[in-house]
């Protein structure tokens, strides 16, 4: 029964009609909002598409941030940071989803992404990944931990 049930769906992959992996824009809206906000430098904003417990990990130290103000706290290290190396221009434009499973009020995201800024005159890029766990609440779905994950940056050529 178990091999009939992988070789059915081995065909319909290879015809081409396995069931799309459905998005939901509801679940995707805070993620936009969150990294819109972040690339306008409004950490207000930003904040607004968390929840009050949310967790953050990053490639910033010191690398993890959780609990309340997690977003303001995030940003200031971040900006620490930013002035220390000579980083100016930051921006993070989000790929298309390429992983999204939602159970009930619970969601998992998963996007390629690309951080771009100038780091001391040069431009620089950063292809990578963020994962994104969601809650919805009675406000609606809320962004309860993120993590960045991908190779150092290069110079933009």
């Amino acid at each position: 029964m178990m091999l009939k049930s992988f070789i059915t769906l081995g065909v319909l992959i290879t015809l081409g009609t396995a069931p799309a992996l459905a998005h939901d824009a509801a679940v995707e809206a805070p993620i936009t909002q969150f990294l819109e906000a972040f690339n306008k430098g409004d950490m207000a904003a930003a904040a607004a598409t968390h929840a009050d417990d949310a967790h953050i990990t990053d490639e910033v130290a010191p690398y993890f941030w959780g609990g309340h103000d997690v977003v303001k706290r995030w940003a200031d290290d971040y900006a620490k940071d930013a002035a220390a190396r000579g980083i100016t221009n930051p921006k993070v434009v989000l790929g298309g989803v390429t992983r999204e499973l939602v159970a009930g009020d619970r969601a998992y995201v998963i996007a390629p992404s690309t951080y771009t800024f100038t780091l001391k005159g040069v431009p620089m890029r950063e292809v990578a990944q963020m994962t994104f766990a969601l809650r919805k609440l009675a406000t609606g779905w809320k962004i309860v931990a993120w993590t960045w994950t991908g190779p150092d940056a290069t110079p933009v050529k």
